[in-house]
């Protein structure tokens, strides 16, 4: 299938060069923005996400910190140590790496993270911000997606869109959204009918090439290691 290659490192390169760029300006008054990552356990694609956030912090001039505890961690510990970040004046925004541990709730630690800190905006009220389209910030894997389609020039307005896993920006754009996962009947058929197929299930190779039709733009957002060890997408190369 043949295809156009939106480049997201660039894009990427670009919107941090931005962002510094910006962060001096704050410095310059003052103010040094501040990110805490939090990460509970070993998992590997969280690991690989962390260190990217980590990277981006440096190339953007935040300040960071990462605080790891051990998979046996209870939901207690983690709960304290995100009351006292919410405290902490050095931080303006708190990452706690989503799958966590069994033994910790997860609606209770996105609960217990300022909104106002809560720069995942998995906090209830900023997911109904986000509904509204009122919102202070938006979730980085899904405004990364519009950031790209706008780069390229595709807007989704009118256009079949289809995500296997979790947005609601598309909506807000005015896509005709269709919201898949690993358990949608009929999810190859529903898949090919897109004009925009957003891959973030995290299942390496998940989209194959009978998913999508020619002319389709294909988002992979996924981190996943396959059976070599090595880092990859949601979508089968084939898929290209």
């Amino acid at each position: 299938m043949s295809a156009i290659r939106m480049d997201g490192k660039a894009l990427s390169a670009k919107v941090r060069g931005q962002i510094l760029a910006e962060t001096d300006a704050l410095k310059a008054q003052g103010i040094v923005p501040g990110l805490a990552v939090i990460l509970v356990g070993d998992d590997p694609a969280s690991e690989i996400y962390v260190r990217n956030k980590e990277k981006a912090c440096s190339e953007c001039g935040f300040y960071s910190e990462k605080h790891v505890l051990p998979a046996s961690a209870s939901q207690d510990e983690l709960i304290k140590l995100i009351h006292h970040l919410n405290a902490n004046p050095k931080i303006s925004g708190i990452l706690c790496q989503l799958p966590l541990p069994e033994q910790i709730c997860e609606d209770a630690v996105i609960a217990a993270i300022d909104p106002k800190k809560d720069v995942d905006a998995f906090h209830p009220a900023n997911v109904g911000k986000i509904m509204i389209g009122d919102f202070d910030f938006l979730p980085c894997t899904p405004a990364g997606v519009m950031e790209l389609l706008d780069e390229y020039g595709i807007d989704p307005k009118g256009k079949q869109c289809v995500v296997i896993g979790r947005s609601m920006l598309l909506l807000h754009r005015h896509g005709t959204v269709t919201i898949c996962h690993s358990r949608t009947q009929n999810l190859t058929g529903i898949c090919a009918g897109a004009d925009i197929l957003v891959a973030a299930i995290g299942k390496a190779a998940f989209v194959t090439p009978d998913m999508v039709k020619e002319g389709a733009v294909v988002i992979d957002v996924g981190i996943n290691r396959n059976a070599e060890g090595k880092v990859c997408g949601d979508v089968d190369p084939a898929v290209m």
